[in-house]
Parts: structure tokens; C-alpha cells; sequence
């Protein structure tokens, strides 16, 4: 398949991204440059100085909703894109009217219980729509534990034990390589292997 056929299938599915940090911000791009036309994002935060170091924002962006600023600097990629983002905690009681007409959903919280309730809700009200998840990319180095797994329909990037903490935080080059290593999946589900 060329890249033009690639783009052209991508162009067609939309997918919903659960968070628009680290994971969301990085796996939004990576999507949006290989063809993916469509987007459903839903966060509620703001850009901080501490994002930077591992998130698709910039300085000038700081204090501005993570939604707003992220739905700009993609359309500085294309600026012909469908985004819908929209500014809100994502609950059990909203996840199914945001994602249900999405093709693929992307989890891209750091809290684990956001994780979970993510997978609870996914699992119990759209359990035809295939997840990709984040699970462990805390710190740096040890590129070959990072991997992905799939369980059903739910499909896990990381290397599911390296949890966020004070002495281990989130840094730019493992927070990416599981960001693209969910959008890598994401175009595995919509356009199959190799």
C-alpha cells in the first residue's frame, strides 16, 4: 500500500483519545501525520511549564486548555482535520456518548484509577471498539522491556511496572515511544499488518 492509499483508508475511521498529555498529545500527532482525519479528544486540564519536557505543547501555550492548544498545533500539521475536542473529566457516565462513534479508542490518562475506570467503562458500554492503552513508561532507558500485549480487545503499550513516582517521573523519550507505539497499534487494527 502506498503512503497516499494509506492515507486515504485513514482518512475514513475516527478515533477518540481519552487524555491530552504525555500519551494523548504525542499519539495525536503521530496519528494525524499518517492520515487520520478524525479526532475525538477530551480533557480538562491546562498546559503547565512541567509538561514540556514530554508533551506536544509549547511555551507560548502555557495556561491555555490542553484541547485547545493540542487541536491547534495539529492543524499546523494539516488544517484540513475534523477534531472534536472537548473540554471535560471523562467519567463512567460519559464514556459512551464520546467514543461511541469512534473506530479505535486511545487511553492516555496518567492516574491509574482514570485508567481503570476507562477500561471498566469501555469494556461494560463499547466493548466492540478496540482500546490501546499506556501502561508503564515511567523514567528512561530499557527500551526492549517496552512492549505491546493483547488481551481481547484491549491492547497494552508499555512496560506494564514502571509506575509514576517522585524518583521515577515521566520523561520525554519513554512517554514517546509508548505514545507511538499506540498510534503504531492503532494503525495495526484499521490497516492490518504488514
Amino acid at each position: 500500500m502506498t503512503f497516499e492509499e494509506i492515507k486515504d483508508k485513514l482518512s475514513h475511521f475516527k478515533i477518540g483519545i481519552a487524555g491530552a498529555g504525555g500519551l494523548g498529545s504525542n499519539c495525536a500527532a503521530s496519528l494525524i501525520r499518517a492520515g487520520v482525519k478524525k479526532l475525538v479528544i477530551a480533557d480538562f486540564d491546562v498546559v503547565c511549564e512541567s509538561n514540556l519536557n514530554r508533551q506536544f505543547y509549547f511555551a507560548d501555550q502555557i495556561g491555555v486548555l490542553k484541547v485547545k492548544a493540542l487541536n491547534d498545533n495539529l492543524l499546523r500539521i494539516y488544517s484540513n482535520l475534523d477534531i472534536d475536542f472537548r473540554v471535560l473529566k471523562i467519567t463512567h457516565e460519559n464514556v459512551k456518548e464520546l467514543f461511541q462513534n469512534c473506530d479505535v479508542i486511545v487511553e492516555a490518562f496518567d492516574d491509574k484509577h482514570e485508567k481503570q475506570m476507562l477500561i471498566e467503562s469501555v469494556i461494560k458500554y463499547l466493548p466492540n471498539i478496540p482500546l490501546v492503552i499506556g501502561s508503564g513508561m515511567a523514567g528512561w532507558g530499557d527500551n526492549n522491556s517496552i512492549v505491546t500485549e493483547k488481551f481481547d480487545n484491549l491492547f497494552a503499550c508499555g512496560d506494564k511496572v514502571s509506575e509514576i513516582n517522585e524518583d521515577l517521573p515521566p520523561i520525554g523519550p519513554r512517554v514517546g515511544i509508548v505514545a507511538n507505539m499506540q498510534a503504531n497499534q492503532v494503525l495495526e487494527i484499521l490497516l492490518g499488518k504488514m
